[in-house]
């Protein structure tokens, strides 16, 4: 619903590191929100296309991404990290793309991938429906993370133990309510932080619960709580490495 009604924008995530580019997520209003950014980002600059999973909140302009990094398919470049599911049955990406970029890679469970010197883990497989990966950047900076979308399991913990920066899809307030929706809760959350302890935590892709509850105000408690320094996301939200609170 917070996506079809656009109440929070759902254009992904932008990492930038030197003269890497990648782009995670890439959902509905990926390609708009890129351009009407500022400062403005240069879709034609990325290198890497990252898929977490095939569901449509987060693979929506994939194909439109992976032409702009192409420049309409007339410049073979970039990359695309994807879990192999989706490119099963009915593919997330157009066959004539998979084509238009130096490679596309399939996604497999604590695998290590470089893209022009910065490399990233997907340290465990999620627990949702379909085929689901966080990421892990190792910076020279500090490890940023980003479990997505996921049911709580305690090796999460594990999975993304000693990050610096840790980014969490947060979609629900408390436990109960839809058992197969296979979502983090604000509880989850908690636990998670307390464990890994980063410097900084940030929680993302909230549902209609937490935005009915305040995130900001969700997230001042958790950092009241674990002494942590945890933020709620929002839109155009930047943070910048080396961190510094």
């Amino acid at each position: 619903m917070v996506v079809s009604r656009q109440l929070r924008s759902s254009g992904g995530i932008w990492i930038q590191y030197g003269e890497t580019t990648f782009h995670l997520d890439p959902g509905p209003g990926a390609l708009v929100k890129a351009l009407s950014s500022r400062p403005r980002l240069i879709p034609s600059s990325i290198d890497a296309l990252l898929l977490s999973h095939r569901h449509l909140d987060h693979a929506n302009d994939l194909n439109i991404m992976a032409e702009a990094m192409t420049n309409g398919t007339t410049r073979k470049r970039g990359c695309i990290f994807l879990p192999p599911d989706a490119l099963g049955k009915e593919p997330v990406l157009q066959s004539y793309l998979r084509e238009a970029v130096e490679e596309v890679y399939l996604l497999r469970e604590k695998n290590t991938y470089t893209v022009k010197g910065v490399s990233f883990t997907t340290p465990i497989r999620h627990y949702h429906p379909v085929e689901t990966y966080g990421f892990l950047f190792s910076f020279p900076d500090g490890i940023v993370s980003f479990i997505t979308d996921t049911q709580y399991h305690a090796d999460l913990i594990e999975a993304y133990s000693g990050s610096d920066i840790l980014v969490i899809n947060t979609v629900r307030l408390e436990k109960g309510g839809f058992p197969g929706l296979a979502h983090l809760t604000v509880p989850d959350a908690v636990d998670i932080i307390s464990n890994i302890r980063p410097r900084c935590a940030v929680l993302t892709h909230f549902g209609m619960t937490i935005l009915n509850h305040k995130p900001w105000e969700i997230a001042n408690a958790i950092s009241d709580r674990t002494g942590i320094d945890v933020r709620a996301a929002r839109d155009g939200m930047l943070l910048t490495l080396p961190y510094d609170r």
